[in-house]
């Protein structure tokens, strides 16, 4: 079998037991994938690393805006945020937070672009910044108004771009 197609397999079988509400130790995708604890390790090293490439395998909302202005850079990122937590919250509420989280050096980034663009609140820190767009393109966030389709991935952006306008300027 070619190694793409058992990769696939592993991170299958992963995704269908973290759903399911089983661990998905080594032992456990390597039985429901057909293969050995070896190959599981082969591929990902360890269990965390299954994780977190079964968290960056759930990441089709596109990539990071780099370009633009920081406004409609933070708009995007949280919509894009919302985009890829509603594909599948049932799996992200069963991850590791740090394997759903949004990158801490693109929030960085994109704080120091709105600080040097001059679109912070006067009195706002960059590091409330940074805080503030961590938590508004986080799965707690995101889910806690979603709640499992009681308003729509898009509604939800809605809301939590509504929640950055506390550290925009007027």
């Amino acid at each position: 079998m070619a190694k793409g197609a058992t990769r696939a397999r592993l991170l299958a079988a992963a995704r269908e037991l973290l759903v399911g509400g089983e661990a998905p130790t080594a032992a456990a995708v390597a039985g429901r994938a057909g293969v050995s604890r070896l190959t599981v390790y082969h591929h990902f090293g360890s269990q965390p690393g299954l994780l977190a490439a079964l968290a960056a395998e759930t990441a089709r909302a596109g990539p990071y805006l780099a370009a633009g202005e920081p406004v409609e850079r933070l708009h995007g990122l949280i919509g894009r945020a919302c985009t890829r937590w509603a594909t599948d919250p049932a799996l992200f509420r069963r991850l590791p937070v740090a394997a759903e989280a949004v990158d801490a050096d693109r929030v960085h980034a994109l704080a120091s672009a709105l600080a040097e663009a001059d679109q912070l609140r006067p009195g706002c820190s960059l590091r409330e910044a940074e805080d503030v767009i961590a938590i508004v393109t986080s799965f707690p966030a995101f889910d806690r108004l979603h709640h499992d389709g009681r308003r729509s991935a898009a509604a939800v952006a809605e809301i939590l771009q509504r929640m950055c306008s506390g550290i925009l300027s007027a």
